[in-house]
């Protein structure tokens, strides 16, 4: 199946099997929150590079795991660009004792949920965003039967 999703490194790669499957099911989750992709790009970078566009665009001076720009001129059609930390991923599952790819799964949904709406600053906010991460992430592991512990 064609998506409108893709996956691009800008200074660092990671592993992502499924590549096809996961595409299929962002769009497919992002459809019943009622948005169309028109183009979804994920970016994975490093630390560094990431720093350089919170610096640059949010005027934050930290480092994150992930920053979603959401460059739609229509509402209910998306086009956004999501980057990634890979090393953060990688720090957060450490320090969250989850396996590296569940996390990545996690930063993965949290980006497409911000485009649905889902916000995570205040502490109700978050927890409503966290079940809905989890939610993504109890249903593609179930539908595409992919091992959590890998």
């Amino acid at each position: 199946m064609l998506t409108n999703i893709s996956f691009n490194k800008a200074d660092k790669n990671t592993t992502l099997p499924n590549r096809v499957a996961l595409k299929s099911f962002i769009e497919k989750q992002l459809g019943k929150e009622g948005l169309k992709v028109e183009c979804l790009q994920y970016v994975f970078c490093s630390d560094k590079y990431l720093l350089d566009i919170n610096k640059t665009f949010l005027k934050h001076n930290y480092y994150t795991d992930i920053i979603s720009f959401d460059l739609s001129e229509h509402k209910g059609t998306l086009i956004a660009d999501v980057y990634i930390s890979i090393d953060r991923v990688k720090e957060n599952a450490k320090t969250l004792k989850v396996p590296y790819k569940q996390e990545l799964l996690r930063v993965l949904f949290h980006g497409a949920l911000h485009f649905c709406g889902y916000k995570d600053k205040k502490p109700a906010d978050a927890k409503k965003m966290r079940s809905m991460e989890d939610k993504w992430i109890k249903s593609y592991l179930k539908t595409f039967h992919v091992e959590r512990s890998k």
